[in-house]
């Protein structure tokens, strides 16, 4: 996974739906506007989570990786 410069990283793996969506909130709520986020996570339901989160709210998901079902958020505060 590539290293793109964060502000928070979350940890949300081996939790279920919708604990990572709910830790990403948490983190995003501890950032200034424009800050980012690495949300770490193993849960394939947070994919359609994260992405439906992200359109609904301010916040720019600007990457999303997955590799070996780890997958990988960076989200800016909005």
């Amino acid at each position: 996974m590539p290293t793109i410069e964060t502000n928070l990283t979350i940890d949300a793996m081996g939790l279920s739906c919708p604990m990572p969506l709910l830790k990403a909130k948490q983190g995003l709520s501890k950032l200034n506007r424009g800050e980012t986020l690495r949300l770490l996570a193993t849960d394939p339901g947070s994919e359609r989570d994260i992405q439906a989160f992200a359109k609904l709210s301010d916040h720019t998901l600007v990457s999303h990786e997955s590799t070996d079902g780890c997958y990988q958020y960076i989200i800016q505060k909005g």
